[in-house]
């Protein structure tokens, strides 16, 4: 048993408090080390044991005052006993040993007899630890009887009563915690009174006050009834309604309980004490936001106008009219706050992808070469949105450059596929397909996602044969491997081999039982063929079963639909599709729907605004060629 652990060396030491041995002095400052207790050196015992040396204990006694320093009067009295030792060393090596029960009934034990802050706050972390909660609680209210102006007792005392659900004696502390002030704000008080002002005293105290408000805050935020924490947190602030922080506080707790009216509340109230204070505002429009993005929006720029310096306010307005889809006012805050901060990344970085999304390609160029230089983000992302920025203003070598300086990762495939069609733009097919199959070769595990975009380099060439080809050559040799079974099958039902298209979607549904697109696939191709309509309804429900939200599974769900005549239903899928991902397939569809149920003019808004943004989908051109002969489309 470890009651039984003792260093050989110590044995004797322990047993006898005057026999000098050296290992018995390092045993002493062990202890001394660990709890701050007073070491006592085994010299000094001797000597003071020896009735021989009696005559000369005054002088000693002298001596040693001019030594040491004077003990501190709130600590207990109390001799570093071979017993209190013993019980220090052998707990704490139950501890290391992995031995807690042993360690905490031990620092227990010796909070208990000693009383000493040091120990009992010692005994509250280890019964922490060990999960003993009865035993962490006695020594806490030990630590805070024996040492009642330490915030860090008060603390734990508090957060064991609450966790043991006793808030009414927890209170009782958390006002004492409020109340103590740490050594900073009495020195500023002292200064004060020196010079006859209790102004010099007012920001020490104001800044201890947050933080004990803060603390307060935290600590009640992990109570389980967040009503009844406001009562606590309302009572307890009472009598700091001076100070913003004790509304802040009011205002966060309120809004854990759910109360948002109160919060604002509150939050109206700290900000008619400190009109500038950021946090505040931020909060403020943070709960509006729930309510509407334009008041929200509304708070942040009022504040704004009074507070143009105000850089994490403008900051969170910024990012605001992004959310809203506002992106030029979104720009123009970014603008500003770069005014000050011309090398933040974050700012620099979000103002770019703004110069992007509006077409500024210049702006977004000089900023995105700028992170690059400051190494801030992922430098093959940078890499490869500067080769977008070239290859839309027509600078194809530079474009080519940017687009092979991406190393392997997130960017790698997006960013050769990207260059191999820029390749194949230019009449160069054949140097497209070469630059993928030399990436392929090096590098083998990216092998089939490199042949799947060779493939459809040769399908956006209109050589759907050859991409066909391409990818039966190599099933021959891989003839489960998922990807090429599905990319397998596209292409041949676009060749009118539903034979082909049906075998191999089957195939991968069998490997694969739980790929929602292979059965979406199976199924929309038999209702865009009207074929077997019953199994291609299975067929899709079964896809939307495993992926419920998937709006390509919905847009084949409502053109199954549309097939069977039954309108409103297709269009009640197709618009759901649509507010989920603006494809131009689904718009082609969607579009279709409402023409046939006599609803024109949202028909033509819906294909003219996704003809915009994506003016060379052909199935989207088709569509509105079929039901508008006359129409132009934006590639034409």
């Amino acid at each position: 048993m470890l009651h039984s652990i003792r260093a050989r060396d110590c044995n004797g030491a322990l047993m006898n408090p005057t026999l000098p041995h050296p290992s018995r002095f390092l045993c002493h400052l062990l202890c001394a080390a660990l709890l701050g207790l007073p070491a006592i050196s085994p010299a000094q015992e001797a000597s003071d044991a020896s009735p021989q040396n009696s005559a000369a204990q005054p002088a000693k006694q002298e001596a040693k005052s001019e030594a040491t320093p004077e003990a501190d009067p709130k600590l207990p009295r109390i001799a570093l006993t071979p017993v209190i030792l013993y019980q220090l060393l052998l707990a704490e090596i139950a501890g290391n040993r992995g031995n807690i029960p042993l360690a905490t009934g031990l620092y227990s034990d010796l909070a208990k007899s000693t009383r000493d802050p040091r120990i009992a706050k010692r005994s509250t972390e280890v019964s922490i630890f060990a999960r003993q909660t009865a035993v962490a609680l006695e020594s806490a209210r030990i630590w805070v009887q024996t040492d009642p102006e330490s915030p860090q007792a008060r603390h734990a005392l508090a957060g064991l009563l609450l966790n043991a659900n006793q808030p009414d004696e927890a209170m009782e502390h958390l006002a004492k915690l409020l109340t103590i002030k740490p050594p900073q704000a009495e020195a500023a008080e002292g200064e004060s009174a020196r010079k006859g002002s209790a102004a010099a005293a007012a920001p020490a105290a104001s800044a201890y006050l947050g933080e004990r408000l803060d603390q307060l805050y935290r600590m009640l935020s992990r109570y389980s009834d967040k009503a009844a924490a406001l009562r606590l947190i309302e009572q307890l602030t009472v009598p700091y309604e001076n100070l913003p922080e004790a509304h802040l506080v009011r205002a966060q707790a309120a809004a854990d309980a759910k109360d948002e009216v109160r919060a604002l509340a509150s939050l109206e109230r700290a900000l008619a004490l400190r009109p500038d204070w950021a946090v505040a505002i931020l909060f403020k429009a943070h709960l509006q936001q729930h309510v509407s993005s334009t008041l929200a929006e509304e708070t942040l720029r009022g504040f704004l106008a009074d507070h143009p310096k105000a850089n994490e306010v403008r900051l969170a307005y910024a990012r605001s009219l992004i959310s809203d889809k506002h992106y030029e006012a979104a720009r123009r805050e970014f603008a500003m706050l770069l005014e000050g901060n011309s090398d933040n990344g974050e700012i620099l970085y979000a103002v770019a992808l703004l110069s992007l999304q509006l077409n500024d390609l210049a702006v977004a160029e000089q900023h995105l070469k700028r992170l690059l230089e400051l190494g801030y983000g992922n430098p093959n992302q940078l890499r490869y949105y500067l080769g977008q920025v070239a290859e839309d203003t027509k600078r194809t070598p530079e474009a080519l450059q940017w687009y092979d300086s991406v190393t392997p990762g997130e960017h790698f495939l997006p960013a050769l596929s990207r260059a191999a069609a820029l390749l194949a733009k230019e009449g160069r097919i054949e140097d497209g397909r070469a630059l993928l199959q030399k990436a392929a070769e090096a590098n083998p595990g990216e092998s089939i996602p490199l042949l799947i975009a060779e493939s459809q380099l040769l399908v956006n060439a209109g050589r759907h044969k050859d991409a066909y080809d391409l990818l039966e050559k190599h099933l021959a040799g891989q003839p489960e491997q998922p990807d090429l079974l599905y990319e397998s099958a596209l292409l041949a039902e676009k060749l009118d081999r539903l034979d082909v298209m049906e075998r191999n979607l089957r195939k991968l549904i069998r490997i694969k039982p739980d790929d929602a697109h292979a059965y979406n696939a199976l199924g929309y191709s038999l209702a865009d063929h009207g074929l077997r309509l019953d199994e291609a309804q299975q067929l899709i429900e079964t896809g939307l079963s495993l992926a419920p939200e998937d709006a390509f599974i919905l847009d084949s769900k409502g053109w199954l639909l549309y097939r069977r005549g039954d309108y409103k239903g297709a269009l009640e899928a197709l618009q759901k599709a649509f507010g989920l991902r603006q494809d131009p397939e689904i718009a082609a569809h969607l579009g279709e729907v409402l023409w046939v149920a006599g609803r024109h003019e949202e028909a033509l808004k819906t294909w003219n605004e996704s003809a915009k943004a994506n003016p060379t989908n052909q199935v989207l051109a088709d569509t509105i060629k079929k039901f508008q002969p006359e129409a132009k489309t934006p590639a034409q």
